[in-house]
C-alpha cells in the first residue's frame, strides 16, 4: 500500500512509497484511511528537526493528525464496519510510569512515550493501519467531512479542562477570553470558549483573507492589533503562536486572578530583553497563573468529539481550505497566504507514483 514517510534525521526526505500491509499484531482493528491533517509539526519533521522511525525500521511513516473509517473490528470492541474513527495519537510507554498507569499518558513522567507519525510509531498517511480498539476514538457519522479536526481540537480541550481546574482553587467567574493566533488550534480554542459562553476575542497579524471572517462568523472580535494596543484584560488567555513578543504580550496584559494557557512552541536561540523581576512581581500581586499543555489523553478525545459534533458544521468545512490528493503531496506543503488547515485525501492512494518533495 502507499504511505507517505519520511527518513529521520534527512531533511527533505519526503516522499510516496509502497510499503506492507500493516500486521495483525499491530491490533485486531482494521481502518481504512480517509485524511491526514497537516501542521507544522509535520514541516518540522521532514525540515529533520525531529522524528523518530518505529524500532527496526529506517523511515517514519507521517502523519498524526487523522480521520479514518474501519474495515475490521472484533465483536466485542465496541465498533463496527463502517465507522468512523480517529487514531489516538500518543500511546503509553511500555514501564509504564505512574501518570501513564493512570492513563494521563499526555503527562508522561519519564518521556518513553510514542507518537504515530512523530516518535516511534508510523502515522496514519496510509491506506490502512491497525490498532487496538482503545486506541482510537468512534465519530458521529455527521463529522465525516470534518472529523480530521479531532486531533488538534483534542489540545485545545485539554487546554480548556486545565483550565478550569485551576480556576476551582478560589473564586472564579470569567467573562473575557483571548486567544493570540487565529490558526486551527486558535480557532478551535475560540470555538469552545464561545460553546462555553464566554466573550471572546482572536488575536492574528493578517487583516484579510479567511480568518477574520472565520472568527466573526463564530460569534468572537477578531483584532489584527496587538494585544497591548487593544487594551483587553482578559480573564483567560490561550496562547496559540508560540512567537516570542506574543507570548510575553500575553503573560503582561491580563485581568486580576487570570489564567494564562501556553500551547504554542516556540523557536530557541534569540534573545528577549525581559525584566524578570518585573513580570514575576506583577504575576505574585495579580495571582495570575500561567502554564504550559500538550498533547491529549482519551477524555480530550472525547471531550474534542463532543465539542465538534456541538458545532456549525459548515464553519468547522471552512477551516479545511485545500484538500490535495495523496499523490500530489508535494502540493501539500506549498504554503498559500489564505491556507487555514491543509488536509490530505488519502482516498486518492496508489493513483500516481511515487515521488520526492
Amino acid at each position: 500500500m502507499q504511505a507517505l514517510t519520511v527518513t529521520p534525521g534527512k531533511k527533505d526526505s519526503l516522499s510516496l512509497r509502497g510499503v506492507l500491509e500493516p500486521p495483525a499484531s499491530q491490533g485486531p482493528v482494521l481502518v481504512e484511511g480517509l485524511a491526514v491533517g497537516l501542521c507544522g509539526t509535520d514541516t518540522e519533521i521532514i525540515a529533520a528537526e525531529y522524528g523518530e522511525a518505529p524500532a527496526g525500521q529506517d523511515y517514519l511513516v507521517l502523519g498524526h493528525e487523522n480521520l479514518g473509517r474501519v474495515r475490521e473490528a472484533p465483536a466485542d470492541s465496541g465498533l463496527a464496519q463502517g465507522d468512523l474513527v480517529v487514531g489516538i495519537v500518543r500511546r503509553p510507554d511500555p514501564e509504564p510510569c505512574k501518570a501513564c498507569a493512570a492513563g494521563e499518558w499526555d503527562m508522561c513522567l519519564n518521556g518513553k512515550y510514542t507518537e504515530h507519525g512523530i516518535k516511534g510509531l508510523d502515522g496514519f498517511a496510509r491506506e490502512q493501519w491497525r490498532a487496538d480498539p482503545d486506541a482510537m476514538v468512534k465519530l458521529d457519522p455527521d463529522l465525516e467531512d470534518v472529523g480530521v479536526l479531532l486531533e488538534p481540537t483534542t489540545i485545545v480541550a485539554k487546554a480548556w479542562e486545565q483550565i478550569g481546574r485551576i480556576g476551582q482553587r478560589a473564586f472564579f467567574d470569567p467573562h473575557v477570553a483571548v486567544v493570540t493566533g487565529a490558526g486551527p488550534v486558535g480557532l478551535l480554542a475560540a470555538l469552545l470558549a464561545v460553546q462555553q459562553g464566554l466573550e471572546v476575542h482572536v488575536f492574528d497579524v493578517v487583516k484579510d483573507g479567511p480568518k477574520p471572517e472565520l472568527v466573526r462568523d463564530l460569534g468572537a472580535t477578531y483584532h489584527s492589533e496587538s494585544l497591548p494596543d487593544s487594551g483587553l484584560k482578559p480573564d483567560v488567555m490561550v496562547e496559540c503562536t508560540g512567537v516570542t513578543p506574543v507570548v510575553l504580550d500575553a503573560l503582561r496584559c491580563r485581568a486580576q486572578d487570570a489564567i494564562t494557557c501556553l500551547t504554542g512552541v516556540s523557536g530557541t536561540g534569540k534573545r528577549t530583553g525581559v525584566d524578570v523581576g518585573a513580570l514575576n512581581r506583577e504575576e505574585v500581586l495579580m495571582n495570575g497563573v500561567v502554564f504550559g499543555s500538550v498533547n491529549a489523553n482519551r477524555r480530550h478525545y472525547d471531550a474534542g468529539a463532543k465539542a465538534l459534533a456541538a458545532a456549525d458544521k459548515d464553519w468547522l468545512r471552512r477551516l479545511i481550505s485545500r484538500r490535495v490528493p495523496l499523490d500530489k503531496f508535494a502540493e501539500a506543503f506549498d504554503h498559500r497566504t489564505d491556507d487555514v488547515k491543509v488536509v490530505l485525501d488519502l482516498q486518492a492512494a496508489g493513483s500516481g507514483g511515487t515521488g520526492q518533495s
